[in-house]
């Protein structure tokens, strides 16, 4: 997960000096909990932007054990990338803040994190737990912790709604098989990805419009492919952060499927010197006839 944790802890704080006297929260302080270290063993919260955590926490866990195990198994979700602020919603329950009061996620933040990450959590058959019902967190008009992706400027930009498939690089392993997945799907373009330089918990691609070489445009408009893969860029997340594997720019083959108002990438392959297959697949497509679907 990303180690991003101070622009939203400041912001915290902020809040927290304005807020003055108790009024209607009152005193929250636990005095039979105690603070303790966020220890390294933590991957979900260690590093976050502060050091130390009340125990028990706001998920009612009584022993570091405990809050270790229950924690770790959230990490997958995170490595999703399903919102920028999941991280944040999560740690303020598993290891809240160590202050004169307990502060709790804001409705709309859970809200927000629910939208995007439930749907992936539904993927694998996991429902949204009970435990995180939105509704038993306070109102935006009370001391909580707010969206910090509001706060970055990017409340308009999409959230990413990864697919229930996993796609990874397919290994061009014969041009034959690559023709006959060529055939099977809806579109088959060239393409050259870019990551952006920036510092999100959710990777941003951009598409380099002057290398996209359409293979098959299918039921789209060559003119339409661009923006559509774009779209799928921007929503897809967790897909293209798979193809890239950690790299800031490539050349790929993909091919896919047109749903609706999206596309979805089935397949992507390298472009590169060893993978001769694909290359050979490539330049027979232009002469290669398909076999005609069963109607």
């Amino acid at each position: 997960p990303s180690r991003s944790g101070g622009p939203w802890l400041l912001g915290l704080l902020t809040r927290l000096l304005l807020w003055g006297s108790p009024g209607a929260w009152a005193s929250y302080l636990r005095r039979s909990s105690s603070c303790m270290p966020i220890p390294h063993r933590m991957a979900l919260c260690y590093d976050i932007g502060y050091s130390e955590m009340r125990i028990p926490n706001l998920l009612e866990h009584e022993t570091m054990p405990e809050v270790i195990q229950q924690s770790s198994s959230w990490l997958p979700l995170l490595a999703r990338e399903c919102h920028p602020d999941a991280r944040i919603f999560l740690c303020s329950l598993f290891a809240p803040i160590c202050l004169d009061r307990l502060i709790y996620p804001c409705r709309s933040l859970c809200e927000a994190v629910k939208r995007s990450c439930a749907p992936v959590m539904a993927c694998y058959g996991y429902p949204w737990p009970e435990i995180l019902n939105c509704n038993k967190f306070p109102a935006d008009h009370e001391l909580c912790i707010a969206a910090v992706s509001m706060d970055e400027n990017s409340s308009s930009r999409r959230m990413p709604r990864a697919s229930c498939k996993d796609c990874e690089l397919e290994e061009a392993s014969t041009a034959r098989e690559i023709l006959e997945n060529l055939c099977a799907n809806d579109f088959a373009v060239k393409i050259r990805i870019l990551r952006k330089n920036v510092t999100t918990t959710i990777s941003d691609f951009d598409l380099d419009p002057s290398k996209v070489e359409v293979l098959k445009h299918g039921p789209l408009l060559r003119t339409e492919i661009p923006a559509r893969l774009q779209q799928w860029l921007d929503i897809d997340a967790t897909c293209v952060h798979n193809i890239m594997r950690g790299t800031h720019s490539g050349v790929f083959v993909v091919s896919g499927e047109v749903q609706s108002d999206k596309v979805v990438v089935n397949k992507a392959y390298a472009w590169q010197k060893k993978n001769r297959n694909l290359h050979q697949a490539v330049r027979r497509w232009k002469h290669h006839r398909c076999p005609e679907q069963p109607g």
